[in-house]
């Protein structure tokens, strides 16, 4: 396989067969050098077999065993640090994003910004279905964090984002729990006042298998993320130093990275 110049990071949770069409599509639309990490929890989930047959006949595709505790999270994470390529896109498996875009996400951050989004708020993005609160709350935490802290993107919480990967791993990722990852990394780059960039998206609510988002479980992350943003400058060592004092607060130790498969 050529030397990638993105890592695209799926988290995958029992997607059984769905997971086929989407890779065909994303196989089909990302056009520059990459590697496609699908990172599952356990052995046993249902997307696995379906990962490495898709493996056994396209090289860029990785299946990858997450070994830094269950949940989209640490998949994220694990996957981030597992990744080959100097720029790292996160999207998600269930079909949503519109992965004609890695191409151009992968670019802003190419020509210089720390993280580019995919936004659904901006003018020309739109999006389509999914539970009405959880479309209330996100387009209003965006436009906020859009007006009063300048962050460079209407849509922070989508987690349909490039970023710079030594950014990521200087800074660390404190979040365990959801997919607030999306809104922890836009929120860094703006208290580091890094810049960042967006292009606007249409999200369509999956067509196959069910959400595993829990907003109840999952909102209280985004919270703390929300308020983190609107802060005075912090420099990449403070931020670094930051995730360090969550990293020693951790016990086991992180394992490294394995892959099930190449």
């Amino acid at each position: 396989m050529t030397e990638p110049r993105i890592s695209v990071v799926i988290p995958v949770y029992n997607e059984g067969e769905a997971i086929v069409p989407h890779m065909e599509r994303l196989l089909r639309d990302v056009l520059l050098p990459a590697e496609i990490l699908l990172v599952h929890d356990t052995p046993d989930d249902t997307t696995v077999p379906y990962a490495e047959k898709l493996a056994m006949t396209d090289s860029r595709i990785r299946p990858v065993l997450n070994t830094y505790g269950r949940g989209p999270a640490n998949a994220i994470r694990f996957g981030i640090d597992a990744a080959l390529a100097p720029v790292t896109v996160v999207t998600m498996a269930d079909g949503c994003d519109d992965p004609r875009q890695i191409d151009t996400l992968a670019m802003l951050v190419e020509r210089g910004v720390v993280v580019a989004a995919a936004s659904r708020y901006m003018p020309s993005g739109q999006q389509v279905g999914g539970p009405r609160l959880k479309r209330l709350l996100s387009r209003w935490a965006g436009r906020s964090l859009y007006i009063m802290t300048r962050v460079g993107t209407q849509d922070a919480t989508n987690s349909f984002k490039a970023y710079n990967t030594d950014f990521v791993r200087q800074v660390g990722i404190e979040s365990r729990v959801g997919f607030e990852i999306g809104l922890e990394l836009t929120a860094k780059a703006c208290r580091a006042r890094l810049p960042v960039a967006e292009i606007p998206t249409i999200w369509l609510d999956r067509q196959l298998g069910e959400s595993h988002f829990d907003i109840g479980r999952f909102l209280p992350s985004y919270l703390r993320w929300y308020r983190f943003a609107y802060g005075r400058r912090l420099t990449m060592e403070q931020l670094g130093a930051r995730h360090k004092r969550v990293e020693a607060a951790e016990l086991p130790a992180r394992p490294v990275a394995v892959k099930t498969n190449s």
